[in-house]
């Protein structure tokens, strides 16, 4: 079968109000900004002139209005959004330290990203993406759990490359534990993993990162990212393991960091046109630097959709990178 789409993603799609500044009257202000990670990535996917799709739901109010319109500007299909007039677009307030770091309050009890059911699924579009994109967010709250694991199956029975992100959210979850339990459940699926430092010693219980790695791999992921913020990123698999070095910017606002680099690593295997299997490690090695470089320019701006690159400058930094 043609694949339509090259990534698709399912999840959370939700306005991030980002801190601003402070009035005239000293109180803070907070900036509109359209995010959730599978779209961030997804526009990062598409940035790079690659064809994506989103699953999710949204309200139908002004912020799911927004939202929708915004993912259609930056060239992502919204066939497969589903609006629903009984909930409210899901909100995310996000506070930034002096480091650049986020800090998250969400009006979530529910919003429409978790009211997402598997009877709203389309069977058939799932089966004509090369890549399918998940996270854990769409799996704390019922119906979108089920609507996930669901899509999941679709889509790996149809040969789908599954790629995972947990972007785990503990303000998100009841307890830790039942956290590292969803996403256990679903890591036999994945094929890449992206993952952060501090997410892998919370899944295996090892004290570092490149312990945990063994242990990820050891659930079934060919290919793991370990991400480790300005540092780079950990990339390891059945047969190596190494540091990629991320590029040394000054980080105005990390929001879409994580999600704008696993978009361009997402990318740069693309470009590649062949299988997991057949990917060499300096294969491997680029698709992690050009997501590095992705991150890097992202970082600079603020906010997560409106920070991604575009194609040209990310090349233009890459091709800095191999220089130096």
């Amino acid at each position: 079968m043609e694949k339509k789409f090259d990534v698709i993603a399912l999840g959370e799609l939700l306005i991030d109000f980002t801190e601003s500044g402070k009035s005239g009257n000293g109180m803070r202000l907070f900036e509109q900004n359209p995010g959730g990670a599978p779209a961030n990535l997804l526009t990062a996917v598409s940035h790079m002139g690659y064809r994506t799709a989103m699953i999710g739901k949204i309200g139908t109010d002004m912020h799911g209005a927004f939202l929708k319109s915004t993912l259609e500007q930056e060239g992502i299909c919204t066939d497969y959004i589903v609006e629903d007039e009984t909930v409210f677009t899901t909100l995310a307030f996000v506070e930034i330290d002096e480091k650049g770091e986020r800090h998250f309050s969400f009006a979530r009890k529910p919003g429409a990203d978790t009211c997402l059911s598997a009877a709203e699924l389309d069977e058939q579009i799932l089966k004509t993406c090369r890549i399918f994109h998940f996270g854990s967010l769409s799996m704390t709250d019922e119906p979108a759990k089920s609507a996930t694991t669901e899509a999941l199956r679709m889509a790996k029975e149809a040969g789908a490359i599954i790629s995972f992100d947990p972007n785990y959210r503990d303000a998100l979850w009841g307890k830790k534990s039942d956290a590292v339990e969803a996403i256990l459940s679903v890591l036999p699926y994945a094929d890449m993993l992206k993952i952060s430092d501090e997410e892998s010693i919370l899944l295996t219980g090892e004290e570092d990162y490149t312990k945990a790695s063994g242990k990820l791999l050891q659930k079934g992921p060919k290919l793991i990212a370990i991400t480790l913020g300005s540092q780079g990123v950990y990339l390891v698999n059945q047969e190596r393991a190494e540091i990629i070095p991320g590029i040394s910017v000054e980080a105005i606002d990390t929001t879409g960091a994580g999600d704008s680099f696993w978009g361009g690593f997402l990318s740069k295997y693309l470009e590649y046109g062949t299988t997991l299997q057949n990917m060499s490690w300096e294969e491997w090695k680029a698709c992690a630097q050009y997501g590095n470089a992705v991150a890097g320019l992202c970082v600079q701006k603020r906010g997560g959709i409106p920070a991604i690159p575009d194609r040209d400058a990310v090349n233009h930094v890459v091709q800095k990178y191999k220089k130096d």
